[in-house]
């Protein structure tokens, strides 16, 4: 049972990080953001890493020794690319200017950097986040209210999958579920930005912006414990533990959903809030420390 609050206690941390973005976005100047790009990098470094070299290798294991050979390499396959169609599949259900793992157009990249005066009038050099909310153009109150309540659903629904990846990785290997909590809470920084930014400029509350923040993040732990019962109560086995083949085919599935993470959001994401090869150093960067961090736990 210590087990199981661990790994719950791990994907709290995870999404709650959303509201550390929410925080930056109220402090943080727009030529600091390179520090989001190369954040957002380094998260993707270590998801592929860990998807390819140990999570999925850790469910072909499991489905071979349970469904043989070749039975469960087809099987642990089919899991990686059934994780792919899930998130691909909540991807396409929600509308793209509120998508979170939309690549983030030309001209919202310059707006990260001060390039261009944007809808709210935020001139070069201006800071995230005004201590006072500069005046929205007539109309765009409600739009931007909406724009940023759409995008903390949207992130809610994408931590579902995320949080489930987290706690059962923690499940099953608390130092390997301790590198991925860390890799999605850098990943929920930026998004947490995404939601606060928008909401803050059309109600001009901090704590409302921060609350909407906050309360997205909060999706992880609860849809990873919803899932967790409902796998339990279908599929577990006596005295609450999993079984193998099961654990082996959620992994395979865990590895697929992050690499679509890693490849669909943060890599586009990173790029969009850095300059020159941030986004690169950030990638090699976690794939290095992920690396060594399963070298020395050996």
């Amino acid at each position: 049972m210590n087990e199981v609050w661990f790994a719950l206690a791990l994907t709290t941390f995870a999404g709650l990080a959303t509201g550390i973005g929410s925080i930056i976005a109220f402090t943080a100047k727009l030529s600091s953001y390179r520090f989001l790009s190369v954040a957002t990098g380094f998260s993707a470094g270590v998801m592929l890493y860990v998807s390819f070299v140990e999570i999925f290798f850790k469910g072909q294991e499991a489905l071979v020794e349970h469904y043989g050979d070749p039975a469960g390499y087809w099987v642990n396959v089919a899991s990686f690319f059934g994780g792919m169609l899930l998130i691909g599949l909540i991807d396409n259900f929600i509308p793209e200017e509120t998508n979170p793992h939309e690549i983030p157009s030309e001209t919202d990249a310059d707006k990260l950097h001060g390039k261009v005066s944007t809808l709210l009038h935020i001139g070069e050099h201006s800071c995230g986040l005004a201590k006072t909310p500069a005046k929205p153009q007539p109309g765009h109150e409600k739009k931007l209210l909406r724009m940023g309540l759409f995008t903390a659903l949207a992130i809610g629904i994408h931590n579902f999958p995320e949080g489930l990846a987290t706690f059962l990785a923690a499940l099953e290997d608390p130092s390997l579920g301790v590198a991925i909590a860390i890799a999605i809470a850098l990943h929920n920084i930026p998004e947490g930005v995404s939601v606060s930014v928008p909401i803050y400029y059309a109600t001009g509350k901090r704590r409302t912006a921060f609350f909407y923040s906050f309360l997205s993040g909060l999706a992880e732990p609860i849809g990873a414990g919803i899932a967790y019962l409902g796998i339990l109560f279908f599929a577990g086995g006596p005295g609450g533990v999993l079984p193998a083949q099961l654990m082996g085919i959620l992994f395979g599935g865990v590895a697929g959903i992050m690499v679509y993470i890693s490849l669909d959001e943060l890599l586009p994401t990173s790029r969009a809030y850095g300059e020159g090869h941030d986004s690169l150093f950030g990638l090699v960067g976690g794939m290095a420390v992920m690396a060594l961090s399963l070298l020395l736990m050996r």
